[in-house]
């Protein structure tokens, strides 16, 4: 087989993705429709009674984001400072030469990195905080805005911080009632040492990425004039300040990720000045309601809080909710939607969210802030259908389209250099795979991750089981075919002590511990069965590659599937009766199938010896690790129906996190102990614990769903859930009292029949997409 494909074959790769059809990420669009509704504060609000200390943006910053830029926001009534963060803003490129073991630079320079675009501050001198009182600042999940308030000389001052999807721009309006003035500067810089003037700047790194911001001031009273580098205000009863910037950047493959077209600093200062023109009341309206459509579509509770758990702040109640180890179920169902609106701020149109989302406090992130594919960029996604945001998983869908050509590039030139110890010892490659981190330029890093396409496949895949589009399917088939045959190029046949002969994996990592080398792990086992049985039924769905798909069954049917060892009485990891890694390890790499694949399950389906082995090997794993760890943890138990485990997992990442150690920070943001009294933030846990609680009140897969599988006891008395994604093609809702079901309505998104079963009992249900049924009267 030819390692070497033409240009001409990148290209034409490219053009079948449809990559060469994409648009830049930062472009000019019309202008939006701007709504009249009036704003009114949502239930869903988390607040504090203290600004964010600079020095420590990352937990104690408040997020905002309009899925291409975020920021996170101080609220000191001083000086309003913004981290602003473009999600393209990317170091590095291709990285296509490997280090002399056969694996990809794993740097800054060469892979790259995530980095920040912009710090804005807006400084009001005589505001310091110690000259006001009753401060307070507040995250309204539902509206997306960040306010804060508090009263100086009997005035009451408020700004609100908002990123507006609609207009593209971030947007901080300042206000007063009571005859206040406002009188500062706002100061915009770059963080690459750019030089520009108070109102913008342009910059480029040396893979030729371009990049650019510009800052607009507008008031009512008083003045706004640029002097000097800053943007001086005086005697304002108000004022607003309208924030854009981007880059080049655009997913095209075949132009190298770029689009010349594009004058980044131009285009942001055509984008502040569009949003000048209008007041920031309508700024707002129009993005709340563009907000709202996507926050709306879920909602959820989890019984009642008292009145004294309702009075305090937010990291107070987390750490009162550690303290006394106290139900606080408000508390809880808040936690899940803030990663709902994380989601919503981090993925809309232009590149998923990798380690840190959209949010960065520095230019110096943990692995890059890269995409991980061994569990991060998975998790991440996890929630979005299950919590009524389908249409947020789309940009995931697109990075991976458009990654395509060069991945496979990469794989079918460089996968079988001599060097690389994961290499097909068949000596074919076809298809595509990943290593373990990738980057945006098409670019991967750190080891070879053979595995990973597959389990990229299985995350796809899930998306249309649960929204069956068919253009979904249609767009990812070549990513399943092009997987599929990797594996068929990479498979090895073995035969096992009872003379059967089997295809196994080859030399791969079950990650991130144990041998380098071993054959036949399960997790990559496992992963492979899924793929090969999703590109079967993918096509026949699309009616293309019959006899493809016939001899992809069959290998399918050959596979190995692990057994349980003698030896420690659990689900083997490495074909081995002998455990090779670490017990207590933070991935569940061999329990793959248990969660986010469903072959290993509390039924009739799976061997009584093969649950209770996957059960031991998850109890020997333990109930303390890093948040997203937890996470994982949680969603295997309650795959397992154990309530009470997958409750506390929940709970443990819900403690406040002190001096760097594991848990949440104080605006929630997940914190991951590193040691030595050093933690940072990875925000897969954000979006993987509101995805585990809601697996422990609805289990889905395609004609099968169960209501409250792993309800705990904290949450019994009384909840719902409505909007709550269903793989099969459903939406539910659900309402419970006393720890058993009362309602449930089932919809249609496309899918046709599937039985709904609590308990002992199931009922049959058909519907045509659209419509819908109420059950209730739900036996004991």
């Amino acid at each position: 087989m030819d390692n070497h494909p033409s240009r001409r074959g990148f290209l034409a790769l490219a053009a079948a993705t449809g990559a060469l059809a994409s648009l830049p990420s930062f472009t000019a669009s019309a202008a939006p429709v701007r709504s009249t509704e009036p704003l009114v504060a949502s239930r869903h609000q988390l607040w504090w009674q203290a600004p964010a200390d600079e020095r420590s943006m990352i937990t104690q910053g408040l997020p905002v984001g309009n899925g291409r830029i975020g920021a996170l926001a101080s609220n000191d009534s001083g000086r309003e400072l913004l981290l602003v963060t473009d999600a393209t803003l990317w170091t590095g490129g291709l990285n296509d030469t490997l280090d002399s073991d056969g694996q990809f630079p794993y740097g800054r320079a060469d892979f790259g990195s995530l980095t920040l675009l912009a710090r804005l501050a807006v400084e009001i001198p005589d505001h310091d905080l110690g000259a006001v009182s009753d401060y307070r600042r507040t995250l309204d999940l539902g509206n997306g805005v960040v306010t804060a308030s508090y009263v100086r000389s009997g005035v009451t001052y408020r700004r609100e911080v908002f990123a507006s999807r609609p207009d593209d721009v971030i947007v901080l309006h300042f206000s007063q009632d009571g005859g206040g003035r406002y009188t500062g500067t706002v100061t915009l810089e770059g963080t690459h040492g750019e030089t520009g003037t108070a109102e913008s700047f342009a910059g480029s790194f040396a893979n030729g990425l371009k990049y650019g911001a510009a800052v607009r001031a507008y008031g009512s009273g008083g003045s706004v004039r640029v002097t000097g580098s800053h943007i001086t205000f005086t005697d304002c009863r108000e004022l607003t300040v309208v924030l854009s910037g981007g880059t080049d950047y655009a997913p095209d493959a075949a132009a190298h990720y770029r689009d010349p077209s594009v004058d980044p600093v131009a285009l942001a200062r055509t984008k502040v000045k569009a949003a000048a023109r209008h007041s920031a009341d309508s700024l707002l309206r129009t993005h709340a309601a563009d907000h709202r459509a996507l926050f709306g579509q879920f909602d959820l509770s989890l019984g009642t809080s008292t009145a004294d758990q309702r009075e305090l702040d937010t990291w107070a109640r987390l750490r009162a909710r550690a303290d006394t180890g106290d139900p606080d179920p408000e508390l809880e169902a808040a936690y899940a939607q803030f990663g709902r609106y994380l989601m919503i701020a981090g993925s809309r149109d232009g590149l998923p969210m990798g380690l840190q989302g959209l949010w960065l406090d520095g230019n110096d992130p943990d692995w890059m802030g890269d995409y991980h594919t061994d569990i991060n960029v998975q998790m991440n996604y996890w929630m979005s259908d299950r919590l009524g945001l389908s249409q947020c998983f789309d940009a995931f869908t697109d990075y991976c389209v458009d990654q395509l050509p060069a991945w496979t590039d990469l794989t079918q030139r460089l996968f079988q250099d001599s060097r690389n110890r994961y290499r097909n010892s068949t000596g074919k490659v076809a298809g595509w795979t990943v290593a373990y981190s990738t980057n945006p330029n098409g670019g991967l890093g750190w080891w070879w991750h053979p595995t990973g396409n597959a389990w990229l496949c299985q995350s796809l895949w899930e998306h249309y089981e649960f929204t069956r589009s068919r253009a979904h399917l249609e767009k990812i088939y070549p990513l399943l075919k092009g997987a599929v045959e990797f594996w068929e190029a990479r498979l090895l046949t073995t035969t096992l002590d009872d003379g059967r002969e089997v295809l196994i994996a080859d030399h791969d990592w079950s990650p991130e511990h144990g041998p380098q080398d071993a054959r036949g792990n399960t997790y990559s086992q496992e992963l492979v069965w899924l793929l090969f049985g999703n590109f079967r039924t993918a096509a026949a769905e699309l009616k293309r590659d019959a006899g493809y798909a016939g001899t992809v069954g069959k290998l399918r049917d050959r596979l190995y599937l692990p057994v349980v060892s003698p030896k420690t009485g659990w689900l083997e990891e490495w074909m081995s009766p002998d455990n090779l890694g670490e017990t207590t390890h933070r991935h569940l790499s061999p329990l793959i199938n248990l969660f986010p694949g469903d072959r290993i399950r509390p039924d009739d389906s799976t061997p009584k010896d093969v649950l209770a082995g996957a059960t031991a090997l998850l109890t020997a794993r333990g109930m303390d690790s890093y948040g997203w760890s937890n996470a994982w943890r949680s969603l295997c138990w309650a795959r397992l129906k154990n309530a009470e485990n997958a409750y506390q997992l929940v709970v443990n990442n819900l403690k406040p996190s002190a001096n760097g150690s594991n848990g949440s920070a104080s605006n929630l943001f997940d914190i991951m102990d590193m040691g030595g009294g050093r933690g940072i933030f990875q925000i897969d846990a954000n979006f993987g614990t509101p995805t585990a609680v809601l697996e422990m009140l609805l289990y889905s897969r395609p004609g099968h769903l169960e209501l409250l599988p792993a309800l705990p006891g904290a949450w019994a008395a009384s909840g719902s859930v409505t909007g709550a994604g269903a793989r099969g093609g459903f939406v539910v809702d659900l309402r419970w009292r006393d720890g058993r079901p009362t309602e449930a309505r089932i919809r249609s998104v496309g899918g046709r029949t599937t039985t709904v079963a609590y308990g002992g009992t199931s009922r049959t249900v058909t519907l045509k997409p659209g419509q819908s049924v109420t059950l209730k009267d739900f036996a004991r």
